[in-house]
């Protein structure tokens, strides 16, 4: 069995620079999990450490040319972008936490909990069965509804997200409403009223 010898990150970064994907791939297979565990320590959240690592990453491959490595090992870098991301989830919760604090309740004194309760659990639901139907979506077709639709992302964003033109996020999109239409005829009708 042969090993196969892993360039050095002082020998991947031209290659990265350069927009090498697979050499990048090297650097996220060699440096992912750490980022992880320390977004995960930092956060104590598994599914938070999980957006932080994949924010890392992204903030990495962006600013490819500005990295800087520190004794020929780009992770040092990668920890303090990840502890940057981390203190932005921070601010952004919040900042969220802080305008839901603003905002009037909706409970009125006359209310029915219960009431409240049912809907909830119909809300719940109701996503459970859109969610199987959407997984019967190709995953390209899953990420433009996700974004276009669900998120209110413009095509033009989203297509610059996903690395694709335009045209093709509206043709995903399109080709998910007929196929949603064929799965759910009666509902989708119900919500056009």
């Amino acid at each position: 069995m042969t090993h196969q010898v892993r360039p050095s990150d002082e020998e991947l970064w031209p290659s990265i620079i350069a927009g090498d994907e697979t050499a990048f791939g090297w650097l996220f297979d060699r440096y992912s999990r750490t980022v992880y565990n320390h977004a995960f320590r930092l956060t104590g959240s598994w599914s938070t450490a999980e957006d932080v690592t994949q924010a890392t990453f992204l903030v990495a491959w962006r600013r490819r040319d500005d990295v800087r490595l520190v004794d020929g090992s780009a992770l040092p870098w990668l920890l303090v972008v990840t502890t940057n991301s981390v203190r932005s989830e921070w601010r952004s919760a919040r900042r969220w936490l802080a305008l839901l604090r603003r905002l009037p309740s909706e409970r009125h004194a006359d209310g029915d909990l219960a009431d409240e309760v049912a809907a909830r659990l119909d809300d719940e639901r109701r996503m459970a069965e859109i969610l199987a139907m959407m997984r019967r979506l190709s995953p390209a077709e899953r990420a433009a509804v996700a974004l276009c639709l669900w998120s209110g992302v413009s095509y033009s964003d989203a297509a610059a997200v996903l690395g694709i033109s335009e045209v093709a996020v509206r043709s995903r999109v399109s080709r998910a409403r007929s196929r949603l239409a064929r799965l759910m005829p009666n509902e989708i009708q119900e919500g056009k009223r």
